[in-house]
């Protein structure tokens, strides 16, 4: 068996994918996603003149033009539905999670409970919504991960100045209302339909990243956190996906959202079980 990931090679994620492969006796090869390339010559394809493999793991999608990404994405299709090599998280579920607006939609029809949303291109809409929100919200990126660039917007000033600010840089709004919580949410981490490992994320501030600063302790999911984590990996179509539940002040569960590329650097500092090896070993098993 072969398989190649596709991320930095001095990535943390990377380095220890890379070691549960070789400990299995699995050749890994690492490339970076934008090193990709197809060849087509009549009914012959090809994509990278190396052989990939038997599996490709996605651990970086990096961003760029509209092009870029979508020629990307395309990439990852044909390795999948031509090549017939198994590419995980299919790509499918990559467009899915990159995407907030997208995902929120898709946990929404699965019956779980996300915060109310609204998403528009047009400030008057934004300004109208942030009224209806109830005036506190959460400004995500519609891409965007590690809750780097999420303000909250909690007063009609700041709105305005904010809301301006994103139009004239053409940028699509996506408000969430702001969920009161005690600063700690849950991340589960679900792969092949198992929660493997999950923990709380204690912070000072509203955001609740261990990227920001929050600290992590070990938790053992309930039925209903794991029943909520695998219905949300199975929504987006996801092998394998961190996935991020708020407990509310009172007393309510929402999802807030799954990760298609997820890192665990923090829930490996506190999880019980190797978790590049449990993924390793759902892919080759």
């Amino acid at each position: 068996m072969k398989a190649t990931i596709l991320g930095a090679a001095n990535a943390w994620h990377v380095e220890v994918l890379v070691k549960a492969f070789t400990e299995r006796n699995v050749s890994v090869n690492v490339l970076r996603t934008r090193d990709l390339k197809a060849f087509m010559n009549g009914n012959f394809i090809s994509v990278n003149e190396a052989d990939l493999g038997d599996v490709v793991l996605v651990r970086s999608l990096p961003g760029g033009s509209l092009e870029q990404v979508i020629f990307r994405v395309d990439l990852l299709h044909v390795l999948e539905e031509v090549k017939g090599v198994k590419v995980v998280n299919l790509p499918d579920a990559l467009e899915k999670t990159v995407d907030k607006m997208y995902t929120t939609a898709l946990l929404s029809k699965a019956g779980l409970k996300v915060p109310e949303t609204c998403v528009t291109e047009r400030y008057e809409d934004a300004m109208t919504a942030f009224k209806e929100l109830g005036g506190d919200v959460v400004v995500k990126p519609v891409f965007g991960s590690e809750g780097r660039g999420m303000t909250r917007v909690s007063d009609p000033e700041t709105a305005h100045r904010v809301f301006m600010a994103l139009n004239q840089y053409r940028y699509v709004y996506y408000l969430q209302r702001f969920i009161p919580h005690s600063g700690m949410d849950i991340r589960t981490f679900v792969v092949d339909g198992r929660v493997v490992a999950a923990m709380e994320r204690l912070s000072s501030d509203w955001r609740c990243n261990v990227a920001l600063g929050a600290k992590a302790s070990l938790l053992v999911p309930d039925e209903n956190l794991v029943d909520m984590s695998l219905k949300a990996a199975d929504a987006v179509g996801a092998f394998y996906a961190g996935v991020d539940i708020l407990p509310s002040d009172d007393g309510e569960l929402y999802l807030l959202e799954v990760n298609g590329i997820p890192g665990w650097r923090g829930l490996q500092q506190v999880a019980k079980s190797d978790i590049a090896s449990t993924i390793v070993e759902a892919l080759i098993g």
